[in-house]
């Protein structure tokens, strides 16, 4: 891990008319926000030494250099009275839940945070860093002992790092205003294409997606600018497999370009349901590089035009719920058809093996899958939901059917990223997002069809009533 100091929003100089409106005129035709206690703080988790990259099956050696660095980013909001509710983005594809559970348990014990005051979100960058336990047959192989060696290093200290950043953003809450808006962003498409063999990752124009970009701003009862939060549904793949280097994507680009339009802000990002989006275009001559560089450049200026317009505010203290689901597997193969994939190569090969020597070890394969439904709600005016998972584009669409979408905020890849969360259109349909990617995922089958009514269910059941949708 490279040595990196925690920065904090503590007194930012005074930004007069960045982007030629102070943030204090964004409140001038709309009521004034209370105040409340905010605090921002940010922290490198750039590796430090060579690691293998995560998210693409094709890569077969350790990173070989950095084109950016990772950051794990706070935001703390509410006062200790109220209970306060602490965000932390990762630019990391994902966390298994033992170290999101670990992660927890430190801030428990240093702040007397509970599980639902805490959110962690991971960017789902394709080219950050292995974490331990995270999708562990991504490779469709062993990983070799050093290279696993050095993943459970790294995981280790960015566990520390996210104490360490939790912390300092709750040391450093400051009287602040909460506002917020929703625009859109283009670059998210559909990549679920229908072949003659079934459904293949291709882009699909006339495909279900959300654009939508939600955008928290943070600022000081004087105007500057403390922090600003932005939410979008697509994949951190606009870098292909072939790059090597360390990088947030398109979402990294997309916090540079905040940061440096907003001069002594910090910039976060969420990722929404974009379990089946990809970014469009990708790839190209450079692996992807220049175009993750203009969909991030896309992002900042939407939050430029979103800035130049009244904001909505967003009042507190916030209510935090979380409710645990276990989410049910489809029926198993049987021990024949195990040992039949055992013969595959690739994935379905590796993966059965893997679970046939479970099996001769006396092991019980799991039926459910861990979940929790979490959601923060800011008085009547907003209410966050956070889903584990690479949640797909339908329950956004759905769940702001049935709540009011004017004022719902969706993040998925929260706390730990299982395994894709497919709907049950998905799971019918089939594909990638249905069931191929269990196997990487180390998960025993697909989910079940129920699992969409189930979170749906759950989502309701953590969402305060006046938040529903009215007939």
């Amino acid at each position: 891990m490279t040595t990196s100091v925690i920065t904090v929003g503590l007194s930012l100089a005074s930004l007069g008319c960045v982007l030629g409106l102070a943030c204090g005129e964004l409140h001038a035709h709309a009521a004034e926000p209370a105040l409340q206690l905010v605090g921002v703080a940010r922290v490198d988790i750039t590796p430090s030494e060579p690691i293998r990259l995560t998210g693409y099956a094709a890569r077969k050696t350790n990173s070989v250099g950095i084109e950016q660095n990772l950051w794990a980013k706070a935001l703390a909001i509410g006062t200790d009275a109220d209970g306060p509710v602490v965000l932390v983005t990762l630019d990391l594809c994902g966390i298994a839940e033992r170290t999101y559970r670990v992660m927890l348990d430190r801030l428990q014990a240093q702040a007397k945070l509970q599980p639902a005051q805490v959110a962690m979100a991971c960017s789902h960058t394709h080219s950050g860093p292995c974490t331990t336990d995270w999708a562990p047959n991504i490779f469709a192989q062993d990983i070799p002992p050093e290279q696993q060696a050095a993943i459970d290093r790294y995981t280790a200290t960015l566990v520390d790092k996210v104490e360490q950043v939790a912390l300092a953003a709750l040391r450093a809450r400051q009287p602040a205003r909460l506002a917020w808006a929703q625009g859109q962003v283009g670059f998210a498409m559909n990549r679920r294409s229908a072949r003659a063999g079934g459904y293949v990752i291709s882009p699909n124009t006339n495909g279900p997606v959300d654009r939508s970009l939600p955008m928290l701003c943070v600022t000081e009862p004087g105007g500057q600018i403390r922090a600003v939060w932005v939410n979008y549904a697509c994949h951190c793949t606009t870098l292909g497999a072939e790059f090597n280097k360390v990088c947030g994507d398109w979402a990294g680009f997309a916090q540079q370009a905040i940061e440096r339009e907003l001069p002594g802000a910090i910039g976060l990002v969420t990722i929404g349901c974009g379990g089946d989006a990809n970014p469009h275009p990708r790839g190209g001559p450079d692996h992807g590089l220049a175009l993750a560089r203009q969909h991030g450049d896309a992002i900042a200026a939407e939050v430029k035009r979103l800035l130049q317009a009244p904001l909505r505010p967003v009042g507190g203290p916030v209510r935090a719920q979380l409710r645990r689901l276990d989410l049910p597997f489809a029926p198993h193969f049987s021990r024949a058809e195990w040992e039949h994939r055992a013969t595959q190569p690739g994935i379905v090969g590796y993966h059965a093996r893997k679970n046939l020597a479970r099996l001769d070890r006396g092991e019980a394969l799991p039926r459910t899958l861990p979940y929790w439904v979490q959601a923060w709600n800011f008085g009547r005016e907003l209410v966050m939901v956070f889903l584990p998972g690479e949640v797909v584009v339908d329950y956004a669409l759905r769940l702001k059917q049935e709540l009011d979408g004017s004022r719902l905020w969706l993040t998925a890849y929260a706390n730990s990223v299982p395994c894709y969360i497919p709907s049950r259109r998905i799971l019918t349909e089939g594909g990638y997002e249905a069931e191929d990617s269990m196997w990487y995922y180390d998960r025993p089958a697909r989910l079940a069809p129920e699992v969409e009514e189930l979170i749906v269910q759950a989502v309701h059941k953590v969402v305060p009533a006046g938040f529903a949708r009215k007939p």
